[in-house]
């Protein structure tokens, strides 16, 4: 039976369990888990980081552990009770560990090791705690150790900062806010700003001296110099060197590595150096022989500087290199350093030029004790400390030190009868009282060891010798006395033996006979002659002697005249010993007491450093003064006492101040003196307000703490003593002094006044006397004092007076003194405090001190709040209330909105007071109870004042909550601040319910609440969701959601207000959206129905809620854009708001509104998703296209149309997609007019009018249509801008832009365009976007993109999406399913521009263009077999399934995909199929033979293996199969209605024999000798196939049609008239329109084989890279030529065949084949990819002919299909004019007979088809009436387009009928029909120049251009007539049309009068703005 746990309730689990029974809960090693019940041996509980997981599991897994329990019961809550700062530990690197695998994800390497070692760290020191056996110390340590570690780690991974005290968390609960925020600044600040250490040192290494000429042993000093004063800082650092210039005892590390220690901040600037001087040890001249003299002498050798300031740039750890430099006069060595300071070039050269000292210098700041914890090793591998010359500049005391330092200075020395001077060395000796050496007591420096004796260095021949060299004595004090120093002179003979000859000696006493230690100073020494055997053991015997001449008796007048002198400079450092006589006459009075008057007076002038060595004795002396003649000295030894104390206040003697107190406490015995001292005291006091020099008093009460103390101290040794008489008589004094005080205090003075000094120094002190009071004197009595000392202050004060601030310091100090700290004073002073404090605060001075003030006052009261302590502190709560909470708010207020100061440091303080007032405030606000709410709302008499009162607090706790307002890591400090708004907010909404509803209603105050309760929800700091788990859970746990109170509070204030919501209606309803998309389901649940509330409330008002819907979708898409919202979010917006507007009569418009806004967020939530991958795609454009639509059409939001349109720029210009960007910008380009309108800034444009702006988007759309490479676009808008810039006469302007549109020209005809695949992409199943969901698209490839590198990129986009490896269309399953499956194959564009693509002449490079642009509509094939397939001839039953699809708009647009819209599906018959696939293979035929002719192609490969396909298919059966399928008397009698189209077949095998039969003569002409058996081959075949096919001779119409090839180049054509060769007669022929097509055919030529337009040659070139897999035809003995086009593309599937786009496709509108090729994308011939273009002398060749009208292909076939022109202008068909006659006859008869118009075929899927005219004219120049040029591509020329006669053919009917898309108007871009009017058949106006007027016209009408609209449902055109029914053209042809720019003002005339585009002539109407375009019309 299951039981619950009583106190097992806490445990970690200690082996992984799997939870394989029944009920069991898996646990992983290290979890803890809270313990619920027990049964037998399992327990059943959950884990902690998952409490919902409730299960069972082993006892034995779980290690228990003591716990306390909170709230008992179903919600209790287990806490481990062990150490906090273990508990914190665990659960910190909890945290991390997740982090820290993040971190590897993320390749932050450096952190991820760095945390890595911290957490291993933290687990070692984690494990010693635990342990539990390390001391007090260690452990306090070790938590150090870990806090400083988890907050490092806390700072790197930006967690929040945890307040600690004492190493462990901090409870915000359990202190107040204002102790809180201390402790939080605290650490911020330790964090932020390390205080800047005040003492540093130098650590020095000697490495080694790097010398060419080294070999003896070497000395090295170095020290520290101060340039400034040119004196050394510190005593030198001794190192010695060995012959090889290191270290001589390299294992003793503290003989090489010093520490300079105790240098002040001052010391650290650039006249400081450290100074190195090098000594050798060796021969005199460094350059003697060795044998020569065995003595070694110390002689100078390099010096070297460096100056301090350059180690604080250098790196830390660097070594230098320091050069050395040697004297040029030795004589000069004493200031060689001075000279390299000074840099006197003169006196020092380098001793070498690779001579180099190697030291590590490296600065360290702190105190000693800091940099022993911190470099641990340096000091215990050991390290010697070179001292500060004196004592630092902090003295402590219990410091030690007795150094006496010498310098040798010079010495005077006569020859001694010799001719050269003396090498003088000096022997140094200390002796002690008896006369003995004193060992060990001369040191050169620190380093080294000190010596019995030193020896000088030796100065070569020099009689005035100059050392400058110190020793230190470090002699101790016991030894001082009686002690001395001698110095014995030596002469160092260089020859023979190298002697030193002793011939003088000096000697100077230590002490003097009264106890003086030798003065500081240069002392000139007597030197006393002796000899070498003289003897100086006996010191007795020349003690006596004078040593000084400075006090020699007078009459001493030899000694004295004596030239020889010796100078030394001493400098003692003592801590023991004085050098001062005053000093010591004075602790002497005893002796001289006489002299008593004399030394309290010179006390004043004595050094403070001496005094405070001797302070006990000083103290004690002065006491002992006053005990026995106080009347006599009382106030001289006070002033004394005074100058003592005030010495203590000193930086330098700070530190003496604890000496004292011990002195006070411990060693002070004056009991009577307290009546002495407040005697002096209060007389002084009493003459402040007369006297005229306040100095003295000043100093007197700055002493009062110490007097105060020495006072108090005095009367408990007197009641100690006499069991506590006199006390009435003390008390008396006491309370008159504070009268006298008291007095003074209250006496009004001017600012500048003494005595307001005076008030202010008593002031600063007062606070200190506090503590000491209260040692004799009550809590209360001691309160009474300070209330009533305060209280007498002047109320009245100026703000600049110097008083008020220290009155306030006063008072900050009281409120910090242990006197405030007891609830019992704390009510007599508080209402002083507060009144001043107000004071302050009103007028907004010292806010810095008042905040410290208010937050020490506050953290007072937190701390006594308990039961007994209630009712005080309630009280004191309601006097802070009353006085300064109004005060306290408009301070923040104020201070907030001050700007802040410039400083750094400023701003700091401004920052920190601010946040001080905040905690005030917070801390106060949670003090407040229920009761102290009402009686402040009572307080309030108005409603005005209530009203101000809650604007202003409302205004307060928003500023609270702004992010800046703490540091960002400050969380804990964030959740009290609104733990504590929330409740006040509470309160203070029943206040606003009571008071501002129905007529007393105030919207302001209403509206201050809504925002306030608006950006507390949405504050990022209470955002759980994006917490941790864990800290999550503490968050809940202590202070709950506090969004989902909030939220509930304003639902319940909104739904008071009544008919009153009106006045929020539309302006809330963007905050409360704000709130709404919080993700917290109850928050949203209580939320979402206020905008029901809105919509009702609206629709009374309005009777509709345009208002409510306009203000959503506006703030939906800035909150949506900025992470807000999700899809759940969207499902619970459209459910909840449903739900509400069942009922209701509006319901109709509300579900139109909810359905509007749902599928607003479904786009802007597919649109977020997409802007978060990295790279730009297609699906974040498409998405953006989606969403910039819906704006466009459903929404009507222009301006966020508009910021669409250029966000979708951007991510163009960013994918390099141009093209799609110029379309882009047109979009915002297009809204704009050319008026003078001024537009106001807008996203990144500036102020300017609307023509500038769109004149600027015009030059930016060209450029990008430049880098697009579509510059038939540009010339429009050039053209566009040109007539701007013509009209306002900027002719500058005008001319840049016509360079700019031929520059763009030229590019056309110059440079190369990639013509781009297209893919059908099909998106299915529920896993997509919206956007793409269930849709098919088809998708504009990038540039060398084929299929599979397109599927490739489509399944990267969409990793998840599975590919569909078929074509069909799927089924409901797949569009249903929770997948994404994506159907990819290409497809072949259909273009619309049959005009240009189907005019001869027109170059490849300009109608490449057109077969790739504006495209509405692509096709896809698929053959399969009908009925039964016959085996012997598959052609029989092999039909093509052909699907149309058209898109919503055109390709390219504003996107690289634009969805299908519809789909067309149609069959073509067997025969169909062979009659295309012939014709295409004409086509392809007639283009090779063209481009071989023209010498286009260089090599002739491709003509020979088509020729070679085609006739060895042929021969094998290609064309026979076609014959047995489709001529024999079973088929024409089954299908009698194919009669015609097997004709047409007939026509196209007879004209392909033809084709051949020329081909093969252009081949056997330009064929390379080794093919000419190849050549034979094909011929002799050629002969067998026409046999097969029954041709002994063309029929009469074949042998008429002229094969006719163009060179495309109209310019040489036009030039040159040579007779075609093939020609008999060369006759010119004029240009006829061929039956190409089926089946409405033109039938105006006769000649099938003048099929050659435009229509397939992309795919029989190969030049359009859309058609590499289309015609894979290879010659094959197997298969027909006609048998290798059925297959579908393998792009689609494998098993398809591979014409999929190369067969025609017969559809309603437009019917025509995209190309069956025979060479793919790989075997192009590469004249064919990069056509050659000759120059006018190769053109210009005999084969050329003279007309370069091509004759149109068929006419009916849809502009995408004629994609690829041929590099040739010249036409298959050359033929005698004459013969046109017997031609058009032959037609007539044979193919149109005079028949009604009738319907189409039954078995044609072709119904929808477009005729169009033959060009009626040749250009010959001999007939030309205008010079011959080239026409513009983007003219559209519709010449072809206008019938010459007014007969119908009836095989046209049929095929117009249903024409609905691709009218000519359409193709060539206009909107209105261009031939129904006479207008262009007039001879004014040539049929060549319609289409160059219709642009004019266009242009001139602001029509958008071709590129820009592509209507669809355009009238249908006229239908030209067949050529045979035509009227016959004159001789000569017709001029060719102008550039429409060329006939402006013609053309304006002409339009002025009639519109060539009206058939009624009616006056012309002024033009009409262009609607905007829209964007589906893209």
């Amino acid at each position: 039976m299951w039981i619950p746990t009583e106190h097992e309730k806490y445990g970690v689990v200690l082996a992984s369990f799997r939870g394989t029974v029944q009920h069991g809960l898996p646990l992983e090693i290290g979890d803890t888990v809270q313990l619920l019940e027990k049964c037998e041996g399992w327990y059943r509980g959950f884990v902690h980081k998952n409490p919902n997981a409730k299960g069972i599991f082993p006892c034995t897994y779980i290690h228990l552990k003591n716990a306390h329990i909170k709230n008992k019961g179903q919600f209790e809550t287990v806490i481990p009770t062990e150490d906090s700062v273990i508990t914190e530990m665990t659960s910190t690197l909890r945290d991390w560990g997740a982090m820290w695998k993040r971190l590897y994800v993320k390749n932050e390497g450096d952190l991820f090791h760095r945390l890595w070692h911290v957490m291993n760290e933290i687990l070692d020191l984690r494990r010693q705690v635990l342990v539990g056996h390390l001391t007090n110390d260690r452990m306090k340590d070790v938590k150090q150790h870990i806090t400083a570690r988890l907050d490092w780690g806390n700072e790197q991974l930006s967690l929040d900062l945890v307040p600690r005290r004492e190493f462990s968390m901090v409870d915000p609960d359990e202190i107040s806010v204002t102790e809180l925020f201390k402790l939080m600044e605290h650490r911020h600040r330790k964090k932020e700003t390390p205080a800047p250490a005040s003492t540093h040192h130098l650590f020095v290494h000697m490495k080694s001296l790097m010398s060419s000429n080294l070999g003896e042993e070497l000395e090295v000093f170095f020290h520290i110099y101060d340039g400034r004063e040119n004196r050394p800082l510190s005593e030198r650092f001794f190192v010695r060197l060995n012959k090889n210039g290191v270290p001589k005892s390299p294992e003793k590390t503290e003989r090489q590595c010093t520490l300079f220690v105790d240098l002040g901040s001052s010391d650290l600037r650039k006249d400081v150096y450290i100074v190195v001087h090098i000594m050798r040890i060796g021969r005199m001249g460094a350059g003697e022989k060795k044998n020569l003299c065995s003595v070694q002498y110390r002689r100078p050798f390099g010096c070297a500087v460096v100056s301090i300031a350059d180690l604080l740039t250098a790196d830390s750890k660097d070594d230098h290199l320091l050069k050395v430099y040697a004297c040029t006069t030795e004589s000069e060595w004493y200031q060689i350093h001075e000279n390299i300071i000074r840099k006197v070039n003169s006196r020092y050269n380098l001793s070498g030029s690779n001579t180099g000292l190697a030291v590590s210098l490296q600065l360290l700041h702190g105190d000693i004790e800091q940099l022993r914890r911190e470099y641990m090793v340096l000091f215990t591998r050991g390290v010697s400390i070179t001292k500060k010359l004196g004592f630092s500049d902090i003295i402590m005391p219990g410091e030690m030190r007795n150094d006496l330092y010498v310098t040798l200075e010079k010495g005077e020395f006569e020859k001694g009868g010799k001719s050269v001077a003396r090498n003088v060395e000096i022997t140094v000796y200390v002796l002690d009282i008896d006369g003995q050496v004193m060992k060990s007591y001369v040191a050169a420096g620190s380093g080294e060891p000190g010596g019995d004796e030193y020896h000088s260095f030796v100065l070569y021949h020099n009689n005035s010798p100059r050392w400058a060299e110190q020793i230190k004595l470090p002699i101790p004090v016991d030894m001082f006395r009686g002690a001395h120093v001698r110095f014995e002179f030596r002469h160092c003979s260089t020859k023979d033996k190298g002697e030193k000859k002793l011939f003088g000696y000096s000697f100077v006493h230590l002490m003097q006979e009264d106890g003086r230690t030798l003065p500081d100073g240069t002392h000139e020494l007597i030197i006393h002659k002796c000899e070498e055997n003289a003897n100086l053991q006996d010191s007795s015997r020349y003690l006596k002697l004078p040593f000084s001449k400075a006090n020699l008796p007078g009459n001493n007048q030899a000694v004295k005249g004596t030239k020889e002198s010796f100078w030394i400079t001493s400098f003692l450092c003592s801590t023991k010993l004085t050098q001062n006589g005053d000093m010591l006459d004075l602790l002497k009075w005893r002796a001289h007491p006489e002299r008593i008057n004399d030394s309290l007076s010179k006390l004043k002038e004595i050094d403070g450093s001496e005094i405070v060595k001797f302070l006990q004795d000083t103290l004690d002396t002065l006491f002992g003064i006053l005990d026995e003649s106080s009347q006599r000295y009382g106030l001289k030894v006070f002033d004394c006492l005074v100058h003592i104390i005030n010495l203590l206040q000193d930086s330098k003697f700070q530190h003496f101040k604890p000496v004292m107190d011990t002195y006070i406490e411990s060693h002070f015995a004056g009991a009577l003196s307290y009546r002495d001292l407040i005697k002096v005291l209060k007389w002084y006091v009493d003459r402040i307000v007369d006297a005229e020099h306040q100095d003295h008093i000043q100093q007197v009460l700055k002493a009062t703490e110490y007097i105060f103390k020495y006072i108090i101290q005095s009367r408990r040794l007197f009641a100690l003593a006499t069991g506590g008489q006199s006390e009435e008589e003390f008390r008396c004094c006491v309370h008159e002094l504070f009268m006298s005080i008291r007095f003074f205090l209250s006496q009004e003075n001017k600012i500048t006044s003494p005595v307001t000094q005076t008030q202010a120094v008593f002031l600063r002190t007062f606070p200190e006397v506090y503590g000491e009071l209260l040692k004799i004197f009550t809590v209360r009595e001691v309160a009474g004092f300070v209330r009533e000392t305060l209280g007498s202050l002047p109320a009245t004060a100026h703000a600049e007076c110097p008083l008020e601030a220290v009155k306030l310091h006063c008072i900050a100090k009281t409120v910090e003194s242990q006197l405030y700290t007891n609830p019992e004073s704390r009510c007599i002073l508080l209402p002083v405090v507060l009144r001043l404090l107000q004071a302050h605060m009103q007028e907004q001075r010292d806010l810095v001190m008042c905040a410290r003030i208010l937050t020490s006052m506050l953290s007072l009261i937190r701390k006594d709040d308990s039961v007994t302590t209630e009712p005080v502190v309630s009280e004191e709560v309601d006097l802070i209330v009353d006085s300064l909470l109004v005060v306290l708010m408009r301070t923040i207020l104020e201070i907030t909105n001050r700007p802040q100061p410039a400083g750094t440091n400023m701003r700091l303080q401004f920052q920190d007071i601010t946040g001080e007032f905040v905690a005030c405030l917070l801390a106060l606000l949670r003090q407040m109870s229920d009761k102290h709410y009402q009686q402040l709302l009572q307080t309030f008499t108005s409603k005005d004042d209530l009203r101000d009162f809650l604007l202003q607090i409302f205004t307060v706790f928003r500023i609270l909550i702004r992010p800046e307002m703490f540091p960002k890591d400050w969380t804990v400090m964030r959740l009290v601040t609104n733990n504590v708004i929330i409740t006040t907010v509470l309160y203070l909404s029943d206040a606003l319910r009571k008071n501002f509803l129905n007529e007393k209603f105030d919207y302001k105050v209403w509206d201050s609440y809504f925002y306030l309760s608006v950006i507390f929800i949405n504050q990022p700091c209470l955002q759980l969701e994006s917490f941790s788990p864990s800290k999550r859970k503490r968050v809940l746990e202590k202070y709950g959601d506090m969004r989902v109170m909030t939220g509930c509070e304003l639902f319940s204030m909104w739904q008071n207000l009544g008919e009153h919501k009106l006045n929020f209606i539309p302006a809330m309803i963007g905050p409360f959206l704000e709130v709404t998309l919080v993700p917290q389901p109850d928050l949203r649940n209580v939320m979402i129905p206020i905008f029901h509330d809105m919509m009702d409330w609206e629709q009374r008002r309005s009777g509709n809620f345009k208002q409510v819907e306009a203000k959503l979708i506006d703030k939906l898409d800035s909150l949506m854009s900025e992470g807000k919202g999700d899809e759940t979010y969207r499902e619970l917006f459209n459910s909840i708001l449903l739900k509400k507007i069942e009922r209701e009569t509006w319901r109709e418009s509300g579900i139109s509104l909810i359905a509007t806004v749902t599928r607003l967020m479904e786009r802007l939530l597919d649109y977020r998703d997409c802007m978060k991958l990295g790279e730009v795609d297609g699906k974040k454009i498409g998405c953006t296209v989606s969403l910039l639509n819906f704006y466009k059409t459903e929404l009507n939001k222009e301006e966020m149309y508009i910021r669409y349109i250029h966000k979708l720029y951007e991510l163009h210009l960013k994918a390099q997609n141009y093209t799609e960007a110029s379309y882009t910008l047109l979009l915002y380009d297009e809204l704009l007019e050319w008026s003078d309108r001024p537009l106001r800034e807008f996203l990144n444009y500036p102020m300017q009018s609307e023509w500038q702006r769109k004149e600027y988007l015009h030059l930016t759309i060209v450029q990008n249509f430049d880098r697009g490479k579509c510059w038939e676009n540009g010339i429009i808008l050039c053209r566009e801008l040109a007539d701007q810039y013509e009209s306002y006469y900027d002719y500058r302007n005008l001319s840049k832009m016509r360079m700019m549109e031929a520059s763009l020209y030229d590019k056309i005809m110059d440079q190369q365009r990639l013509e781009p695949e297209f893919f059908r992409v099909g998106f299915y199943g529920k896993k997509f976007p919206f956007f793409l969901r269930n849709k098919e698209f088809v998708c504009r490839g990038h540039d060398y993109e084929r299929l599979e590198a397109f599927q490739q990129r489509m399944l990267n986009e969409f990793p998840h999406a599975i590919a569909m490896q078929h074509v069909n269309q799927p089924d409901q399953t797949i569009y249903q399913a929770e997948a994404q499956y994506l159907q990819i194959y290409a497809v072949s564009p259909i273009p619309e521009n049959q005009d240009v693509l189907q005019r001869d002449g027109v170059p490849d490079n300009i109608k490449s263009f057109y077969k790739v642009n504006h495209i509405w509509r692509f096709r896809y094939d698929r053959p399969f077999h009908k009925g039964t397939k016959d085996k012997e001839n598959e052609f029989k039953s092999l039909w093509v399934e052909r699907t149309t699809l058209t898109l919503v708009q055109s390709l390219p647009g504003i996107s690289r995909w634009f969805e299908v819209e519809k789909r067309e599906l149609v069959e073509v018959s067997p025969l169909e199929n062979a009659i295309e696939v012939i014709e295409n293979k004409n086509l392809q035929l007639r283009t090779l033979i063209a481009q071989c002719q023209s010498r286009q192609m260089q090599n002739i490969n491709p003509l020979t293996m088509c020729l070679n396909g085609v006739i060895d298919a042929a021969v094998n059966g290609g064309l026979a199969r076609y014959q047995e399928a489709f001529f024999v008397k079973d088929y024409i009698v089954n299908h009698p209605e194919d009669g015609e189209k097997i004709g047409r077949l007939r026509e196209l095998m007879f004209e392909q024999a033809h084709i051949l039969e020329f081909g093969l003569a252009v081949h056997e002409k330009f064929v390379p000798q080794d093919m000419r058996p190849l050549h034979k081959k094909l011929v002799d075949q050629f002969h067998v196939m026409k046999s097969s096919l029954g041709i002994q001779e063309f029929p009469a119409y074949v042998r008429a049609s002229p094969v006719h090839f163009t060179n495309g180049s109209p310019r040489s054509s036009c030039r040159n008239s040579v007779p075609n060769i093939i020609s008999p007669d060369g006759a010119r022929v004029v240009a006829r329109r061929s039956p190409l097509t089926y089946p409405a055919v033109n039938r105006y030529s006769s000649s099938s084989l003048s099929s050659q337009a435009s229509n397939e040659v992309s795919n029989i070139t190969g030049q359009s890279e859309s058609s590499d897999e289309v015609f894979n035809m290879q010659p094959s003995p197997s298969t027909s030529s006609l048998s290798s086009n059925h297959s579908a593309s393998p792009n689609v599937t494998s098993s398809a065949p591979s014409s999929a786009r190369g067969s025609p496709q017969l559809q309603d509108k437009q019917k025509h084949s995209r190309e069956n090729s025979c060479l793919s994308s790989r075997e192009r011939p590469v004249s064919a990819i990069y056509p050659n273009p000759l120059d006018p002398a190769q053109r210009a060749t005999p084969h050329q002919i003279g007309d370069t009208t091509l004759p149109r292909s068929d006419p009916n076939l849809s502009a995408p299909d004629k994609v690829r022109t041929t590099f040739s202008s010249r036409s298959l068909d050359s033929v005698k004019e004459v013969n046109n006659t017997q031609f058009s006859d032959t037609v007539g008869k044979l193919l149109c007979p005079p028949v009604p118009p009738r319907p189409p075929y039954s078995g044609s899927s072709a119904k929808t088809m477009r005729s169009q005219s033959p060009l009626p004219t040749s250009r010959s120049p001999q007939k030309s009436s205008l010079p011959p040029f080239t026409p513009s591509p983007t003219e559209s020329q519709s010449a072809g387009l206008v019938s010459n006669s007014p007969v119908l053919s009836g095989s046209y009917s049929s095929g117009i009928s249903s024409m609905s898309r691709c009218s000519v108007s359409e193709a060539s871009g206009t909107e209105a029909t261009t031939g129904d009017h006479p207008a262009h058949q007039g001879p004014t106006m040539p049929n060549s120049v319609s289409s160059g007027s219709d642009e004019l016209i266009r242009r001139e009408n602001k029509t958008p251009p071709p590129y820009s609209v592509y209507e669809r449902s355009n009238p249908r055109r006229p239908v030209p007539l067949p050529h045979s029914l035509s009227i016959p053209p004159s001789v000569d042809p017709p001029a060719l049309p102008p550039k429409p720019h060329q006939l402006r003002t013609s053309s304006m005339k002409l339009v002025s009068t009639s519109d060539p585009r009206r058939a009624d002539g009616v006056p012309h109407v002024p033009r009409p703005r262009p609607l905007p375009r829209k964007v589906s019309q893209l």
